[in-house]
C-alpha cells in the first residue's frame, strides 16, 4: 500500500532552480512507486493556489517576494490560513522539509510535528547563502543560525544531498542521519537529445570545430559568473575559436548582457528542454561556484557528455573523485579559473575519457531511483 507525503518546498516550478528540481523529481520518482505526492510551496510567480502537475498535488501560499525570488517569505492571512486547513485534513505518513532556512520551512517542520507525523529536513547548502555584501552576508550568517535552531524544535532528522552538506550542518551543531543525493533522470534528458530540431551552434553561425563552454543556472554572485566571464574574455585573446553560453536569469543579467559579444552569448532564462540541447551542443560546461550543495546543473552536463570544470563546492569532489573524471579547482579566482579552462580547451583527448568515465559513475550512484527507494524505506 503506498504513503502519502507532503514536501514542504520554498521555491517549486516554474520557478526554476535546484531544489525546485529536486522536490519534482523526488515527487515523480514517489508517485511512480505508488505513492502520492502533496507539495506546499510559495506563490511566487502569481498562479493558481492549487493546481494538479504530473500527478503531483500543488499547493501555493502567499507570500512576499524578497531579493528577487530567493527569499519569499509567507504571508500568514485568509489565503494561508485556507490552504493550512485544508492540509491539516489530509492523512499525511510522511513529511519531507527541502532546505533548512526559510520561514516555509519552519511552517512544514511545525506543521508535521503538530499534527504528529514524521518528518525529515533536507539540506542543500554548503556555506551561508551570500548576497555580495559583506554587512549583510553578516546579518544572513545570523539569521540562519536562529533560524535552524528554531526548526530544531520540532525536526530532530536531517539529511544532506551530499557529504558536504553533511559537514555544513555540523556548523549548526547538527549529526546529518545521511545523504540523499541530488540526483538526474536519465531517461528523460535523454528523450529530450533523442529530439533533434534546435540547434545553437548554426544559429549563432559558431563552426562545428570551435569550442563551446556554457554555464546553465541562476545568474548569481554565488555561482561565479563575473569570474567566467572574466576568465573567458582573458583566454579569448588567446583562443580566437572558442564560445560562451550564459542561459539562466538572475540579478546579473544585465551584468552578463553589458559584456555580450559575438562570442559571448547570454540567452536568459530557458525551458529545461532548451537547456539539455545547449549542453547537447557544449564540450565544456563550468560551474565555478563559491556556495553550492550539489549542483543539478553539473548531473544534466554529465547526461549530455560535456567535460566538466567547477570549483571545490558541494559535491564536486563525490561526483569528480579525481582529475580522470573532470576538472575541481579549489576556489574561482580569476587566474586560477583562466589557467583551468585553458587547460580543458587545450586537452581534447582527456576531455573525452574524462565524460565517459563520469557518466558510468553517474549511473551508478545519482539516479532518482537509488534516491526515492531509500526515501521511501525511511
Amino acid at each position: 500500500m503506498g504513503r502519502s507525503y507532503c514536501i514542504f518546498s520554498a521555491q517549486y516550478l516554474p520557478h526554476m532552480g535546484g531544489v525546485e528540481r529536486y522536490t519534482y523529481n523526488l515527487a515523480k520518482k514517489l508517485i511512480e512507486m505508488g505513492n502520492s505526492v502533496t507539495v506546499v510551496t510559495s506563490n511566487l510567480l502569481d498562479q493558481a493556489e492549487y493546481e494538479k502537475m504530473d500527478g503531483i498535488t500543488v499547493y501555493r501560499m502567499p507570500c512576499m517576494n524578497l531579493l528577487d525570488g530567493r527569499y519569499p517569505v509567507l504571508k500568514m492571512n485568509s489565503k494561508f490560513r485556507k490552504i493550512h486547513r485544508i492540509l491539516k485534513n489530509k492523512k499525511f505518513d510522511f513529511v519531507i522539509v527541502n532546505t533548512r532556512f526559510y520561514i516555509h520551512s519552519i511552517y512544514g517542520q511545525w506543521f508535521a510535528h503538530k499534527n504528529h507525523v514524521r518528518v525529515i529536513t533536507i539540506d542543500h547548502g554548503s556555506s551561508h547563502l551570500s548576497v555580495g555584501n559583506p554587512v549583510l552576508d553578516f546579518i544572513g550568517g545570523i539569521y540562519e543560525h536562529l533560524i535552524t535552531k528554531i526548526g530544531r524544535l520540532f525536526c530532530e532528522d536531517y539529511y544532506g544531498v551530499s557529504s558536504a552538506c553533511i559537514s555544513w550542518l555540523k556548523h549548526f551543531h547538527i549529526e546529518g542521519k545521511g545523504i540523499l543525493y541530488n540526483s538526474v533522470d536519465v531517461e528523460g534528458i535523454e528523450s529530450i537529445l533523442n529530439v533533434k530540431d534546435k540547434n545553437y551552434r548554426m544559429l549563432y553561425g559558431i563552426p562545428e570545430d570551435a569550442v563551446v563552454i556554457a554555464f546553465t543556472g541562476r545568474l548569481l554572485p554565488e555561482k561565479g559568473v563575473p569570474q567566467l566571464i572574466s576568465a573567458f574574455e582573458t583566454i579569448q585573446k588567446k583562443h580566437q575559436n572558442i564560445y560562451l553560453f550564459l542561459a539562466g536569469d538572475g540579478i546579473l543579467e544585465k551584468y552578463a548582457a553589458g559584456h555580450k559579444s559575438d562570442h559571448l552569448i547570454p540567452l536568459g532564462r530557458r525551458s529545461f528542454e532548451d537547456v539539455v540541447k545547449l549542453l547537447a551542443e557544449t564540450d565544456i560546461f563550468c560551474l565555478p561556484s563559491f556556495s553550492e550543495g550539489f549542483s543539478t546543473s553539473i548531473l544534466e552536463a554529465i547526461v549530455c557528455q560535456c567535460y566538466v570544470v567547477t570549483t571545490e563546492k558541494g559535491g564536486a569532489r563525490e561526483t569528480f573523485p579525481t582529475d580522470a573524471y573532470g576538472m575541481v579547482i579549489p576556489n574561482n579566482e580569476v587566474a586560477i579559473l583562466t589557467k583551468a579552462l585553458t587547460k580543458a580547451i587545450e586537452n581534447p583527448n582527456e576531455r573525452a575519457k574524462a565524460v565517459r568515465l563520469a557518466f558510468e559513475r553517474l549511473k551508478q550512484n545519482y539516479t532518482w531511483d537509488i534516491v526515492a527507494e531509500k526515501v521511501n524505506s525511511l
